[in-house]
């Protein structure tokens, strides 16, 4: 399908899988699909201009959005009842709150004329929060086909491993489809085929060179990078506008364009800029945290046990393992200062960077610094704790960084300044500059 390959971009290796998979509309499919790959990977894009292309009868289900078995039930079957329906809104809402009511009004649902020789496909997004509700639900959703009788399909779509669905007592295997990360070159492709009419594609996929040349090392999500190009094009452009440079000056639009990019560096991922508040900061040629209305990084309000597992993840990264006993340990004994000066006069470890620390230090730091300040309880330095970080780690204030050789752990970075972390660390009376190393 020539116009398939025009509209979904560098996935033709997925696309030409699915298409075997899905076959003619009366034969049987596969009962069950599970495509998994990172987010902005072109996994629902895929899915949907697929089945909308080849007029294939579905239902496409957000599992965030149903966030009960009963939400998701009835989603389902309302959604495959409007498709079985001859008249729009001559159709009743249907009710349903067992997986085994869902499999008899299934088979009722799919009897109707238009869908009993067809394949029917049931599209569930973020399926990963099928593993939070009821034991029966995913097995039941992997032998549907079989259950009820019906030439139907399921598709999950995650972002996780499969390995982290299968149930403990087993169930049916479902067909296993990885979409791969977008290389720079597809980016470059993706990008590209975006351009504005009123430019030529030459001209944009220039633009879209020196964006990947910037932004790819630090981001690599197809959204996030199509939404800054849409931002930053009009400055790159706006020389040619204004008749001081053409097209192909690709030198002084570099120039043009060069520090702002710099500027929205720093807010890639979270989104602390609308669009008119960008085109404000480029119009004044201001700081971006000095813009009004602006959430800047030392304005992001976080719980309160967050702000101390952030101190204590600065303090990890930048201070060096050995000095923990002489900071965070009350009866550490005697140690010789003038050991640790010899060392920060070499080199200062802010210049170095941060270093990787593992769960169980950050956590040990953690009790430290909070023993003398709350009451703690295991849920904070347990579930809790670990649920905090999980929050850091998306709002990209720690990364992760790998695993520990020997004990299999995670282990984290401290992405954050320090003057973030002081404006954290004053929210809650905390003196931070007598546990760093290299300031005292």
């Amino acid at each position: 399908m020539p116009h398939l390959e025009n509209v979904v971009l560098c996935r033709e290796s997925q696309v030409s899988t699915l298409q075997s998979l899905f076959g003619e509309r009366h034969h049987f499919s596969f009962p069950s699909i599970f495509i998994y790959g990172h987010t902005a990977s072109g996994k629902t894009y895929v899915t949907q201009t697929l089945l909308k292309t080849l007029e294939l009868p579905h239902v496409f289900v957000n599992c965030v959005e149903c966030f009960t078995l009963r939400l998701l039930l009835e989603q389902i079957l309302n959604k495959l009842n409007h498709l079985s329906s001859s008249e729009d809104g001559c159709s009743t809402e249907i009710t349903c709150e067992t997986f085994n009511d869902f499999v008899r009004l299934f088979k009722q649902v799919t009897a109707a004329e238009n869908l009993k020789d067809q394949t029917v496909y049931i599209v569930l997004d973020k399926a990963e929060y099928l593993r939070d509700m009821e034991a029966n639900l995913l097995p039941g959703f992997l032998r549907l086909q079989e259950l009820a009788d019906r030439n139907v399909t399921v598709l999950f779509l995650s972002e996780i491993v499969w390995e982290k669905f299968r149930p403990n007592t087993g169930c049916f295997e479902p067909f296993v489809l990885y979409f791969p990360d977008y290389s720079i070159g597809n980016l470059q492709k993706i990008l590209s085929h975006d351009h504005p009419p009123e430019y030529s594609a030459d001209f944009y996929a220039a633009y879209i060179n020196i964006l990947l040349g910037v932004f790819y090392t630090v981001c690599r999500d197809l959204k996030e990078l199509r939404h800054l190009a849409v931002l930053n094009f009009p400055k790159y452009c706006e020389p040619v506008v204004k008749g001081e440079a053409s097209e192909r000056d690709t030198r002084k639009l570099w120039r043009n364009i060069e520090p702002h990019l710099k500027k929205a560096m720093q807010t890639v991922y979270l989104r602390e800029v609308s669009s008119s508040q960008w085109e404000k900061l480029q119009k004044d040629d201001t700081d971006p945290g000095q813009l009004k209305g602006l959430s800047a990084h030392t304005h992001v309000e976080l719980p309160y046990y967050s702000k101390f597992i952030l101190i204590a993840a600065y303090l990890a990264s930048y201070n060096p393992a050995r000095t923990d006993k002489r900071f965070f340990l009350k009866h550490h004994g005697k140690i010789k200062k003038t050991n640790f000066l010899k060392k920060h006069e070499k080199t200062s470890n802010h210049l170095l960077g941060p270093k990787p620390f593992p769960l169980d230090r950050l956590l040990a730091i953690l009790y430290s610094i909070v023993d003398s300040r709350v009451a703690p309880t295991a849920n904070i330095f347990s579930q809790n704790g670990i649920h905090a970080i999980t929050s850091l780690v998306t709002l990209q204030l720690l990364t992760l960084v790998g695993h520990d050789d020997q004990l299999d752990g995670p282990k984290y970075k401290c992405t954050v300044s320090l003057d973030f972390i002081r404006a954290i660390a004053r929210t809650v009376n905390f003196d931070i500059i007598k546990y760093l190393y290299d300031f005292l």
